[in-house]
Protein backbone atom coordinates (compact mmCIF):
# COMPACT_ATOMS: atom_id res chain seq x y z
CA UNK A 1 0.00 0.00 0.00
CA UNK A 2 1.28 3.50 -0.79
CA UNK A 3 -0.89 6.17 1.69
CA UNK A 4 -3.04 3.47 3.80
CA UNK A 5 0.25 0.84 4.80
CA UNK A 6 1.38 2.36 7.87
CA UNK A 7 -2.27 2.40 9.08
CA UNK A 8 -3.42 -1.56 7.76
CA UNK A 9 0.13 -2.61 9.53
CA UNK A 10 -1.21 -1.07 12.77
CA UNK A 11 -4.49 -2.45 12.34
CA UNK A 12 -3.32 -5.90 11.33
CA UNK A 13 -0.93 -5.96 14.72
CA UNK A 14 -3.83 -5.29 16.74
CA UNK A 15 -6.83 -6.67 15.06
CA UNK A 16 -6.12 -9.53 12.74
CA UNK A 17 -6.20 -12.72 15.14
CA UNK A 18 -9.62 -11.05 16.98
CA UNK A 19 -11.54 -10.37 14.23
CA UNK A 20 -13.03 -13.22 12.14
CA UNK A 21 -13.22 -11.47 8.62
CA UNK A 22 -10.48 -9.53 8.90
CA UNK A 23 -9.50 -10.61 5.24
CA UNK A 24 -12.44 -8.44 4.46
CA UNK A 25 -11.23 -5.27 6.19
CA UNK A 26 -7.51 -5.65 4.38
CA UNK A 27 -9.47 -5.99 1.08
CA UNK A 28 -11.08 -2.55 1.99
CA UNK A 29 -8.18 -0.95 3.15
CA UNK A 30 -6.17 -2.19 -0.37
CA UNK A 31 -9.10 -0.97 -2.32
CA UNK A 32 -8.80 2.78 -0.26
CA UNK A 33 -5.24 2.77 -0.77
CA UNK A 34 -5.81 2.21 -4.50
CA UNK A 35 -8.71 4.58 -5.03
CA UNK A 36 -6.75 7.09 -3.80
CA UNK A 37 -3.69 6.60 -6.01
CA UNK A 38 -6.13 6.54 -9.29
CA UNK A 39 -8.05 9.70 -7.69
CA UNK A 40 -5.06 11.43 -7.49
CA UNK A 41 -4.67 10.58 -11.15
CA UNK A 42 -8.50 11.61 -12.25
CA UNK A 43 -7.60 14.62 -10.33
CA UNK A 44 -5.07 15.53 -12.77
CA UNK A 45 -6.63 15.06 -15.80
CA UNK A 46 -9.94 16.60 -14.82
CA UNK A 47 -7.80 19.67 -14.19
CA UNK A 48 -6.35 19.87 -17.28
CA UNK A 49 -9.69 19.19 -18.67
CA UNK A 50 -10.99 21.92 -17.66
CA UNK A 51 -8.38 24.33 -18.66
CA UNK A 52 -9.07 23.34 -22.15
CA UNK A 53 -13.05 23.72 -21.78
CA UNK A 54 -15.25 27.08 -21.72
CA UNK A 55 -18.42 25.74 -20.67
CA UNK A 56 -17.71 24.80 -16.87
CA UNK A 57 -20.35 23.49 -14.28
CA UNK A 58 -20.51 25.28 -10.89
CA UNK A 59 -18.61 24.53 -8.14
CA UNK A 60 -21.29 21.99 -6.49
CA UNK A 61 -21.94 20.20 -10.08
CA UNK A 62 -18.05 19.60 -10.28
CA UNK A 63 -17.97 18.43 -6.44
CA UNK A 64 -20.66 15.95 -7.50
CA UNK A 65 -18.50 14.89 -10.38
CA UNK A 66 -15.70 14.20 -8.70
CA UNK A 67 -17.44 12.55 -5.99
CA UNK A 68 -19.25 10.32 -8.45
CA UNK A 69 -15.66 9.66 -9.74
CA UNK A 70 -14.10 8.35 -6.53
CA UNK A 71 -17.28 6.28 -5.78
CA UNK A 72 -16.98 4.38 -9.37
CA UNK A 73 -13.16 4.03 -8.87
CA UNK A 74 -13.88 2.34 -5.26
CA UNK A 75 -16.35 0.32 -6.32
CA UNK A 76 -14.20 -1.17 -9.40
CA UNK A 77 -11.16 -1.89 -6.74
CA UNK A 78 -14.08 -3.39 -4.08
CA UNK A 79 -14.41 -5.80 -7.19
CA UNK A 80 -12.42 -6.20 -10.27
CA UNK A 81 -9.21 -5.11 -9.94
CA UNK A 82 -8.43 -6.46 -6.37
CA UNK A 83 -5.40 -8.59 -7.43
CA UNK A 84 -3.48 -5.52 -8.87
CA UNK A 85 -2.53 -2.28 -8.31
CA UNK A 86 -1.07 -0.99 -11.63
CA UNK A 87 -2.82 -1.91 -14.84
CA UNK A 88 -0.04 -3.78 -16.33
CA UNK A 89 0.01 -6.00 -13.31
CA UNK A 90 -3.62 -7.47 -14.67
CA UNK A 91 -4.06 -10.96 -15.94
CA UNK A 92 -6.98 -11.79 -18.07
CA UNK A 93 -7.99 -15.44 -17.98
CA UNK A 94 -9.82 -15.78 -21.59
CA UNK A 95 -9.37 -19.88 -21.07
CA UNK A 96 -11.90 -20.11 -18.30
CA UNK A 97 -15.22 -21.86 -19.11
CA UNK A 98 -18.39 -19.90 -19.15
CA UNK A 99 -19.88 -22.84 -17.30
CA UNK A 100 -18.37 -20.88 -14.13
CA UNK A 101 -20.81 -18.12 -14.91
CA UNK A 102 -23.94 -18.80 -12.61
CA UNK A 103 -27.01 -17.87 -14.71
CA UNK A 104 -29.54 -19.55 -12.32
CA UNK A 105 -31.39 -16.42 -10.48
CA UNK A 106 -30.88 -16.87 -6.63
CA UNK A 107 -29.35 -20.18 -6.91
CA UNK A 108 -26.22 -18.84 -4.96
CA UNK A 109 -27.56 -16.69 -2.59
CA UNK A 110 -30.04 -19.21 -1.02
CA UNK A 111 -27.45 -22.04 -0.62
CA UNK A 112 -25.38 -19.10 1.08
CA UNK A 113 -28.57 -18.40 3.64
CA UNK A 114 -28.58 -21.80 4.24
CA UNK A 115 -25.43 -23.47 4.08
CA UNK A 116 -22.80 -20.84 4.66
CA UNK A 117 -22.53 -18.53 7.07
CA UNK A 118 -24.98 -15.47 7.25
CA UNK A 119 -22.67 -13.20 7.28
CA UNK A 120 -21.29 -13.77 3.73
CA UNK A 121 -25.68 -14.14 2.73
CA UNK A 122 -25.80 -10.20 4.22
CA UNK A 123 -22.72 -9.17 2.77
CA UNK A 124 -23.62 -10.87 -0.79
CA UNK A 125 -27.31 -9.07 -0.96
CA UNK A 126 -27.73 -6.03 1.34
CA UNK A 127 -23.92 -5.39 0.74
CA UNK A 128 -24.50 -5.52 -3.26
CA UNK A 129 -27.26 -3.45 -3.06
CA UNK A 130 -26.21 -0.48 -0.44
CA UNK A 131 -22.71 -0.92 -3.03
CA UNK A 132 -24.72 0.89 -6.15
CA UNK A 133 -27.07 3.43 -3.64
CA UNK A 134 -24.56 5.88 -4.47
CA UNK A 135 -24.82 5.19 -7.87
CA UNK A 136 -28.59 5.59 -8.06
CA UNK A 137 -28.22 8.61 -5.87
CA UNK A 138 -25.56 10.33 -7.70
CA UNK A 139 -26.09 9.76 -11.34
CA UNK A 140 -28.78 12.10 -11.76
CA UNK A 141 -26.93 15.17 -10.56
CA UNK A 142 -23.68 14.43 -12.20
CA UNK A 143 -25.23 13.72 -15.93
CA UNK A 144 -28.09 15.55 -15.43
CA UNK A 145 -31.22 15.95 -13.70
CA UNK A 146 -33.65 15.09 -16.47
CA UNK A 147 -32.41 11.55 -15.99
CA UNK A 148 -35.30 9.23 -15.54
CA UNK A 149 -35.84 6.38 -12.82
CA UNK A 150 -35.44 3.81 -15.88
CA UNK A 151 -32.47 5.79 -17.34
CA UNK A 152 -30.18 5.25 -13.93
CA UNK A 153 -31.34 1.39 -13.65
CA UNK A 154 -30.53 0.47 -16.69
CA UNK A 155 -27.06 2.44 -16.46
CA UNK A 156 -26.68 0.47 -13.21
CA UNK A 157 -27.52 -2.49 -14.78
CA UNK A 158 -24.43 -1.80 -17.79
CA UNK A 159 -22.35 -1.15 -14.90
CA UNK A 160 -22.96 -3.55 -13.03
CA UNK A 161 -22.55 -6.19 -16.29
CA UNK A 162 -19.12 -4.61 -16.77
CA UNK A 163 -17.95 -5.62 -13.09
CA UNK A 164 -19.47 -9.18 -13.54
CA UNK A 165 -17.63 -9.42 -17.15
CA UNK A 166 -14.12 -8.16 -15.80
CA UNK A 167 -14.19 -10.16 -12.42
CA UNK A 168 -14.76 -13.00 -14.66
CA UNK A 169 -12.08 -12.77 -17.24
CA UNK A 170 -9.44 -11.19 -14.51
CA UNK A 171 -10.75 -14.09 -12.31
CA UNK A 172 -11.28 -12.09 -9.21
CA UNK A 173 -14.62 -13.36 -8.22
CA UNK A 174 -17.75 -15.35 -9.22
CA UNK A 175 -19.85 -13.87 -11.56
CA UNK A 176 -23.31 -14.19 -10.88
CA UNK A 177 -26.51 -12.88 -11.89
CA UNK A 178 -27.78 -12.30 -8.38
CA UNK A 179 -24.96 -9.70 -8.13
CA UNK A 180 -26.52 -7.53 -11.21
CA UNK A 181 -30.06 -8.32 -9.80
CA UNK A 182 -28.93 -6.55 -6.22
CA UNK A 183 -26.98 -3.70 -7.46
CA UNK A 184 -30.15 -2.91 -9.83
CA UNK A 185 -32.24 -2.58 -6.76
CA UNK A 186 -29.07 -0.53 -5.05
CA UNK A 187 -29.46 1.71 -7.82
CA UNK A 188 -33.45 2.28 -7.87
CA UNK A 189 -33.35 2.79 -4.20
CA UNK A 190 -30.92 5.56 -4.84
CA UNK A 191 -32.66 7.20 -7.34
CA UNK A 192 -35.82 6.73 -4.85
CA UNK A 193 -33.48 8.55 -2.52
CA UNK A 194 -32.80 11.22 -4.99
CA UNK A 195 -36.21 11.85 -5.63
CA UNK A 196 -37.08 12.30 -2.13
CA UNK A 197 -34.14 14.82 -1.32
CA UNK A 198 -35.33 16.65 -4.36
CA UNK A 199 -38.90 16.82 -2.71
CA UNK A 200 -37.37 17.78 0.47
CA UNK A 201 -35.14 20.66 -0.73
CA UNK A 202 -38.01 22.01 -2.54
CA UNK A 203 -40.06 22.55 0.27
CA UNK A 204 -37.61 23.94 2.36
Amino acid sequence: MIFLGPLYNLIARTYATQINHFALIKLIMLALDKTIFYFLVFMVLRLLWLLMIRRRRSIKSEATVWLFAFYLILVLMLTTFRGSYFPWQLSFDFHRPLSEINLVFMKETWKMFYAQSRIDFLYNSFGNILCFLPFGFLAPFVFSKKQTFGKVVVSGVIFSVIIEALQFLLATGISDIDDVFFNSCGAALGYLLYWLFQRLRRKF
